[in-house]
């Protein structure tokens, strides 16, 4: 069990957490939730010891091991990738490592061979000998196969990096695991992997993720942290999320039934009280009028932005027509005589393994590159707007935030119009005199959305819009997009994105597609389309 006693800290006069007294046991995952900057990782480090508290302390029992998901991709490059897993389990580790320079010794003696006696002892109560085919076991479920597994961790991809280090978190069945983000770069079927084996591991799980159907299916429990405090509520993100919003409902509407009372009450006092026969009566009102305090509703320091896409026509029956689309990329090709016809409605979500296929298809849908061979063409009354996956070339300036949206503005809109719409996105105040080229990812991401909101498209293209946002700004953007009137094209790794939004999956595949108009559940659960789609990646 982890215990956190009292623990406080501060950033300058910033406080990020204050009297946070929590008891995480085992047999439970804590889904750790809070608006960005409320210090969910700064948590994470002070629970591993990385970062110590100011006030307070944290305690786990000395026979017991925590494990951290490490968040250096370029940690272990000069590491195996299966020597990397395994040294997950520090420990297990250092008796393999001396043991193995022992037996290595020209002039092995006496006293190093009670030694390798007793490492040996260790290494067996460890389950040292179950280590390699453990570790294989872990990378196998993770997607990194046997030919990758005496790999050097430089040679791989960062994707394939994020993977090893999950299993090097995971690998030994430690006590006490904490997982910052650990859905980010894994591919569907990875995280359903992860997700299964969080829910039959028997120890105690941390995890902060903005994955909402994530937390969802492994949580046990949520640990809210707002306002420098961390409340732990039974059961699952959709659980808190409704129980805290009809929590706060019922307090606004016992507040306006006080506030009702209250007015009541004093029209009554300023009736009566000049009254003779009712005197009495308007005093002990008066009297009650005092003793009625609104309760405070201490607002959320959640913020959530305004996403609201408006086409500024319909759009016709002719919409979107692709014949069979082929493309290389660096000798590679990514997309294998593509075709489809986009219809008035569809809201379509890419999926599929290839990253670089969904992204090309994409670029030749903008007019960016050209295809090797087929064509597409848009109707008359479709307009695009589009969210690249990698936007770093729009924000390689020193313009202010109202001056860099407004070169997006279909008319010279005016400084208060412009600050106005960037307030709705959660830039107020000087926050919109921010320049452009020292925005944060999620600031980034709020900003390109800005702009696609002013387009005024009724075709909406986004590849992985929800890279960098916090849970609020993905609530907010999932809203958005299920409410829009136009059609839709988007790649995404979050579940509840795709589910709640796509009424068609377009799965791009090494041989060409799979195009199925249903929800994403009922894609993912038919034995007979993943079956057809197994077939396409063989």
């Amino acid at each position: 069990m982890l215990t956190v006693n009292n623990v406080g800290l501060r950033f300058g006069d910033q406080k990020l957490f204050e009297d946070v007294n929590i008891k995480f046991t085992p047999g439970n995952c804590y889904g750790l939730i809070g608006a960005n900057g409320a210090g969910k990782s700064t948590f994470l480090k002070i629970l591993s010891g990385e970062i110590e508290p100011q006030i307070g302390d944290v305690s786990l029992k000395k026979d017991q091991r925590l494990a951290v998901l490490k968040q250096n991709h370029f940690e272990y490059d000069e590491y195996q990738v299966l020597e990397t897993v395994i040294m997950g389990h520090t420990r297990l580790y250092e008796v393999m490592k001396e043991k193995d320079a022992i037996y290595m010794k020209g002039d092995f003696s006496e006293e190093d061979g009670m030694r390798a006696a007793e490492l040996e002892g260790e290494f067996a109560e460890m389950n040292g000998w179950e280590a390699d085919s453990d570790a294989a076991r872990l990378l196998k479920g993770l997607g990194i196969g046997e030919d990758l597994q005496t790999k050097q961790m430089s040679e791989l991809a960062g994707s394939e990096k994020v993977k090893v280090l999950l299993a090097q978190a995971l690998f030994g069945n430690p006590d006490v695991l904490l997982l910052d983000e650990p859905t980010n770069h894994l591919d569907i079927k990875a995280i359903q992997w992860l997700e299964d084996f969080l829910i039959d591991f028997e120890n105690t799980v941390i995890v902060v993720s903005h994955d909402r159907h994530f937390l969802n299916n492994v949580c046990t429990h949520i640990a809210d942290l707002d306002f420098g405090k961390i409340q732990v509520y039974v059961g699952n993100y959709d659980f808190w999320y409704e129980s805290s919003q009809l929590a706060m409902k019922l307090a606004q509407e016992q507040n306006k039934k006080k506030e009702e009372k209250i007015k009541d009450l004093k029209e009554f006092v300023a009736r009566f009280s000049a009254n003779a026969s009712k005197s009495k009566q308007a005093t002990s009102r008066k009297k009650l009028l005092d003793k009625i305090t609104l309760d405070d509703i201490q607002p959320s320091s959640r913020k959530y932005p305004y996403i609201s896409f408006q086409a500024d026509r319909e759009i016709g029956n002719d919409l979107l027509t692709v014949k069979n689309l082929s493309k290389t990329i660096d000798g590679v090709k990514v997309l294998d005589n593509i075709s489809f016809t986009l219809n008035k409605d569809d809201k379509v979500a890419l999926v599929g393994a290839n990253e670089v296929a969904k992204s090309t298809l994409f670029q030749i849908l903008m007019g960016e590159i050209e295809p090797d061979e087929g064509s597409y063409k848009w109707g008359v009354t479709t307009s695009q707007s589009y969210f690249p996956k990698d936007n770093s070339e729009f924000f390689d300036s020193e313009r202010s935030l109202v001056e860099w949206l407004r070169q997006y503005s279909p008319e010279d809109e005016t400084e208060t119009f412009l600050r106005g719409f960037l307030g709705r996105m959660l830039f107020s105040g000087e926050e919109a005199l921010k320049k452009a080229n020292v925005l944060s990812g999620g600031e980034k991401v709020r900003c390109m959305l800005s702009k696609m909101m002013l387009s005024g498209a009724n075709v909406l293209l986004l590849d992985e819009p929800t890279n960098h946002l916090d849970l609020e700004s993905i609530t907010a953007l999932n809203k958005g997009l299920i409410n829009f009137k136009g059609s839709v094209i988007f790649a995404s790794h979050d579940h509840e994105f795709i589910q709640t939004i796509a009424n068609r999956i377009i799965e791009l595949t090494p041989s060409g597609l799979v195009d199925k108009e249903m929800t994403y559940d009922d894609y993912l659960n038919d034995p007979e389309i993943q079956k057809q789609v197994a077939a396409q990646y063989a």
